[in-house]
């Protein structure tokens, strides 16, 4: 073999997953069919639960410093303020708040990580066919190059040729809200603090401020009739609807370092793996982008395969292990799909009915504090659990499959710690040395010996920082590990 994986895609998703098998010591090879990094995105959202995902893959660093805090999203009827939510703000039961940067931004991290680890994109280099077979996945590239691998995941995007390739449906539809979306500096006393949006019958309009002084517009823009216009069409176009749409007289847009159009797919795979082929990211779900669900969904989808592949391909695991992934990531995407589609017909009502749902039903609800909270968790994915899986179990809380938080702990030298920090590629047993010693047996090197600073109760938590199972963890490890 030439790679225990070979991930297609270089996406944030495929990034993810590559560190993620190295952190547990799988060989790797990712590759890509572009020539090389991208320099733009649509992404341009992480919240609490991906920057998680990022630090326990040690790529957190410097993102944070780099990023923008918009706290705050008010929406306008014209000049008029309709409604203001405090988002993501750490102080609503949050680990960290939400990053407004450019997904290229986040790949770039991702990159430097993977480098730090040995590994590196292989540009220009499509995965065209696949054969499986008992032990393994011979994968040819455009240029004619087979790579041997025991498993390959496509990270490939919205029309990855990997899941084509495992034959693996990808029922739903691209529907017609066709949206504008310019990267911009402009001339304007709108507060970079936090995102404005604008409701109008001609279709909403968002501006979000992003790092390095310029705005993130976003406009729904069902008249704008081009198949494939240019940069500078959308840009001319986004420029006359922006005084139009906000009632602003005085703004103004400068300049515009990238545009496109683009219209909503609502898609779900019929399954996540076939055989030795494995899909995660937008290979498996796409969505609307309202709410910023895209590349973390993908990002938990990395990490929870990651850990799971590395003990089948360790032998520590039978194959069966894999099928949770699906059990555990699936009804996630299809719960987002869900959410993402209330979200996009509620921000481009148009008929009457849905302009007074939108601006006399939830414009008040979504002033209350208690929805604002609400509304922060539910996007952070801070709530998914596994409770309900096959890994998952009842009991007191924390229940098997929760999410643990990133609690304090001692490692056995005493020196303090965080309990993610020590989940790049482990489990940890946190609790006395029975419980650590039992993890092991089944685990060997894999898991880490903790010490809880506070009251906690005795546990063995994922290297996805989920609970595995509370106290003596055999029984549990023997039935997961099958």
């Amino acid at each position: 073999m030439e790679a225990d994986v070979l991930v297609a895609g270089a996406g944030p998703v495929g990034l993810a997953l590559a560190i993620a098998l190295l952190q547990h010591g799988v060989r790797v090879r990712v590759v890509d069919k572009a020539p090389g990094p991208a320099t733009t995105s649509r992404a341009n959202f992480v919240h609490a639960r991906g920057s998680e995902v990022l630090d326990r893959l040690d790529a957190l660093t410097g993102l944070p410093e780099e990023s923008v805090r918009a706290m705050t999203i008010t929406t306008y009827a014209g000049d008029r303020p309709m409604m203001r939510i405090r988002f993501g703000d750490p102080g609503l039961n949050t680990a960290a708040p939400p990053l407004v940067i450019s997904q290229a931004r986040v790949e770039a991290r991702l990159r430097e990580r993977l480098a730090e680890l040995g590994g590196q994109p292989e540009w220009g280099s499509a995965v065209v066919a696949a054969d499986q077979d008992a032990s393994g996945v011979t994968a040819v590239l455009g240029d004619g190059r087979t790579v041997r691998a025991g498993w390959l995941v496509g990270c490939d995007g919205t029309g990855s040729t990997v899941r084509k390739l495992a034959g693996i449906a990808f029922p739903g539809v691209k529907v017609s809200e066709r949206f504008l979306l310019v990267d911009a500096r402009l001339d304007t006393t709108l507060d970079r603090s936090g995102t404005s949006g604008w409701v109008h019958p001609d279709g909403m309009l968002g501006a979000m401020p992003m790092p390095g002084g310029q705005w993130r517009l976003l406009a729904y823009d069902p008249a704008f009739r081009e198949d494939k216009p240019s940069e500078e069409q959308i840009v001319e176009r986004m420029r006359r609807i922006l005084p139009a749409r906000t009632g602003l007289g005085g703004i103004r847009l400068l300049d515009a370092s990238w545009a496109s159009l683009f219209s909503v797919h609502r898609r779900l795979a019929d399954a996540y793996r076939r055989g030795r082929i494995l899909l995660a990211g937008d290979a498996a779900h796409v969505h609307a982008p309202f709410g910023g669900q895209g590349m973390l969904t993908g990002l938990g989808d990395a990490e929870n395969l990651a850990w799971k592949l590395a003990l089948v391909i360790g032998g520590l695991a039978g194959e069966r292990l894999l099928d949770t992934y699906q059990a555990e990531r699936r009804p996630l995407a299809t719960q987002v799909l869900r959410g993402s589609t209330a979200t996009t017909k509620v921000n481009i009502a148009s008929g009457p009915v849905g302009r007074f749902l939108r601006d006399r039903v939830m414009v008040p609800a979504f002033n209350l504090p208690v929805v604002q909270r609400w509304t922060t968790y539910t996007t952070s994915q801070l709530w998914v659990s596994y409770r309900r899986g096959p890994l998952g179990g009842r009991g007191g809380r924390p229940r098997p499959g929760d999410r643990v938080p990133d609690v304090a702990c001692e490692r056995t030298d005493g020196t303090r710690t965080r309990l993610h920090a020590e989940l790049r590629g482990r489990w940890a047993a946190v609790g006395d040395g029975a419980l650590f010693e039992a993890a092991r047996r089944r685990l060997g090197d894999r898991v880490v010996h903790l010490r809880p600073v506070e009251a906690l109760p005795a546990m063995l938590v994922r290297p996805d920082a989920h609970l595995a199972c509370k106290g003596d963890p055999t029984r549990w490890l023997d039935g997961a590990l099958a």
